[in-house]
């Protein structure tokens, strides 16, 4: 029996589909799990304070608050706080706002 915690993982996508896809693939590894879903860059703060993550899967392109707007709102209150970044954005500005 494996007593090693599990990565808690949040994702954040604006695309439901994309969501419940990463998340069957991440809920399917032994070593990892889920603990928060959402669309929004604004319920991605909310949703990281309650739930703590060890790493954040984030799209940039979120209406509203972007990814890059809720990762620097997230690290201002929780400077260790961890990002795997999705994008399909072309530039370079957005990703390296978000690095």
């Amino acid at each position: 029996m494996n007593n090693t915690p599990k990565i808690k993982v949040m994702i954040v996508d604006d695309h439901p589909l994309m969501r419940v896809g990463v998340a069957s693939i991440v809920n399917a590894r032994s070593d990892m799990t889920v603990v928060a879903q959402t669309g929004t860059g604004e319920e991605a703060v909310s949703l990281f304070a309650h739930h703590q993550p060890d790493v954040t899967l984030m799209d940039l392109r979120l209406p509203q608050m972007s990814g890059v707007d809720a990762i620097l709102a997230i690290r201002a209150r929780h400077s260790g706080a961890r990002f795997v970044v999705l994008t399909t954005y072309e530039g370079d500005e957005d990703i390296h706002r978000a690095l």
